[in-house]
């Protein structure tokens, strides 16, 4: 297992570095963009990032207790917290844990998928054409397949036969769905931006899902 979540924190550490490639190239107006993640904006998501390579069990336990165990709460104090005074701060502040193995459990696979679903989050709305490498995609498109952690994920998924078109992820049975492990990912994560990116039968059952009542 050890082995295992060392392999995973490389992975981590390779797609936060192609991560900070990105954000370097970003224009003052880009760091105010929307994002894939709720009301976050760019400078918002790198900052969660920061915190989330930076706070250990513990601290995670005693935020979500000052939060009275309210994760808006709790990740606001921490994006605050976190943020720097400018969005290159900010983005210094990110190069700095990009080696991290910093994390509030042992749930590796799902701190792996942190880092590529946040990276997305921003780069979909940009344009940003850089895809996460299907080898760190794969162990985080099993790990929400299996379970509900920070995103509900399995239940997302539940009843479907999902099937990656580039990489050796499957999981499931129903209706099908197929298309990049990228897209699976993201949509198992909440993200109704990359519906169209899929196909099968099933995507209507996701759609369904996704779709706020």
């Amino acid at each position: 297992m050890r082995g295992r979540d060392d392999e995973l924190w490389v992975l981590a550490r390779d797609e936060r570095a192609a991560f900070a490639e990105d954000l370097e190239r970003l224009s003052p107006e880009q760091w105010r963009h929307a994002t894939l993640c709720g009301r976050w904006d760019v400078e918002e998501v790198v900052a969660h990032l920061v915190a989330a390579a930076r706070t250990g069990r513990w601290a995670w336990l005693r935020s979500m207790v000052g939060a009275r165990f309210r994760p808006d709460v709790h990740n606001r104090r921490r994006i605050e917290e976190h943020r720097g005074r400018t969005p290159a701060e900010t983005l210094e502040r990110f190069r700095a844990v990009v080696g991290s193995t910093t994390a509030a459990s042992g749930h590796t696979p799902a701190y792996l998928g942190e880092v590529v679903v946040h990276a997305q989050d921003v780069r979909r709305p940009l344009g940003i054409a850089r895809t996460p490498d299907v080898a760190a995609l794969t162990p985080v498109a099993e790990f929400y397949a299996a379970r509900d952690f920070a995103v509900e994920s399995r239940r997302v998924g539940a009843g479907l036969r999902l099937a990656a078109d580039d990489g050796p992820f499957a999981s499931g049975d129903g209706p099908l769905v197929s298309g990049s492990t990228l897209a699976l990912v993201m949509a198992m994560a909440g993200r109704a931006a990359y519906l169209d990116d899929l196909t099968g039968p099933g995507v209507a059952v996701l759609r369904d899902r996704l779709t706020p009542s």
